[in-house]
């Protein structure tokens, strides 16, 4: 009774593993394999673009009113409120709209010198990230279908070790091997078994971690489990601000300042005024490109006064753990070997729809054959 009730269910996992495997392969592949293209964007770009460094200069670099206005004079009708600043060997960015496609202007920071202008509809990795996140439909429809499509992928994980998983346990190192001598239907098999076994903890990693930058639901998930589901009023930021006809410059370029002097080793900043009826908000993070162990402060928006810190240190594990979600996804997080570790893991995660449609096409044809 025991083995026919072990049987049934094995049964049904089976059908339900192939039947999501099917409806979710295409866009699983697709996912999986634009994320291996995606993991090393940045060491590709340095190979190939010149504009992605500047030369060291032994000055400081220019305050961020002065890009302001720079692109203000190239560009009237563009939004420069948020400045991006780099380490000293690369240049200053500007995201912004141009003729309503979206634009990354880089500056020398030294200077102000416009050196590049990047149309991102162009740009071959942000049409890989937007494969990889939308399937190249309108956002919100994409979103939609990669995040379904994950959510299938998780329970495929699942009842994949499921249907892995040996009645005796004499019989768990044999499920680790592949017979590759035996023929290319059992090499197969066995390389879709083992390779979800082998995979399988990190492809969830990823999977729920991308379910986080997907759907606010998942990421605000984040924040209750790395809390323990405990409250952290201090991570709320509410400041008011006497609101002004704009934000002065000077302000913009102070609260720059303080933050350079607050963190100066820092290989990141970024500084944005959002509003008169806003703080202007700045960030600082360790290293260059990595968006991880950020700190903020907030600054008034007309005399550039501190109005409040919230060093990486003093965040709650909660946030920090929402902070920390690209960085996991991507594998930025462990630096270089973890984006090796994460292209690995994608490439693999590519080739179980492939094997898994190769083992379902194998059968149905050998049924066919045995039915002639």
């Amino acid at each position: 009774m025991k083995n026919k009730k072990h049987n049934f269910f094995k049964k049904w996992t089976g059908r339900i593993h192939l039947w999501l495997g099917l409806a979710s392969g295409i866009v699983v592949f697709t996912v999986a394999i634009t994320g291996c293209i995606y993991a090393f964007q940045d060491e590709v770009k340095d190979l190939v673009y010149e504009w992605r460094t500047v030369q060291l200069q032994d000055k400081p670099f220019v305050k961020p009113s002065q890009i302001q206005q720079k692109v203000k004079q190239l560009y009237p009708e563009a939004d420069a409120s948020m400045v991006v600043y780099q380490n000293r060997e690369r240049p200053a960015q500007v995201y912004t709209t141009l003729q309503g496609k979206p634009h990354q202007l880089y500056f020398n920071p030294y200077s102000a010198e416009l050196i590049h202008i990047q149309n991102m509809q162009e740009d071959f990795f942000s049409i890989i990230e937007d494969l990889h996140m939308h399937l190249l439909l309108p956002e919100n429809t994409g979103r939609q279908i990669v995040g379904i499509s994950t959510i299938i992928f998780v329970i495929m994980l699942i009842t994949g070790i499921v249907l892995w998983w040996p009645k005796k346990k004499k019989k768990f190192s044999k499920n680790f091997s592949i017979k590759w001598k035996a023929r290319w239907r059992r090499v197969n098999y066995d390389w879709h078994r083992i390779t979800g076994i082998y995979v399988s903890i990190l492809a969830l990693l990823i999977a729920i971690t991308g379910l986080g930058i997907c759907y606010d639901w998942v990421h605000e998930s984040f924040y209750k489990i790395g809390n323990l589901g405990q409250d952290h009023p201090e991570d709320q930021i509410s400041i008011k601000v006497k609101p002004g006809e704009e934000v002065k410059p000077a302000a913009v370029d102070h609260a720059y300042e303080q933050t350079r002097n607050l963190l100066p080793e820092s290989g990141m900043v970024f500084v944005w005024q959002q509003s008169p009826e806003e703080p202007v908000v700045t960030g600082a993070y360790p290293e260059a490109l990595e968006f991880d162990h950020q700190s903020n402060f907030y600054f008034d928006p007309q005399s550039g006064k501190l109005l409040q810190s919230k060093f990486y240190e003093e965040k709650s594990p909660g946030l920090k753990f929402q902070e920390m979600n690209y960085g996991l996804h991507t594998g930025q997080y462990f630096g270089f070997f973890g984006k090796i570790i994460a292209f690995i893991v994608s490439l693999f995660v590519a080739g179980l729809p492939v094997s898994g449609f190769l083992l379902w096409w194998g059968k149905r044809y050998k049924k066919k054959k045995e039915q002639l």
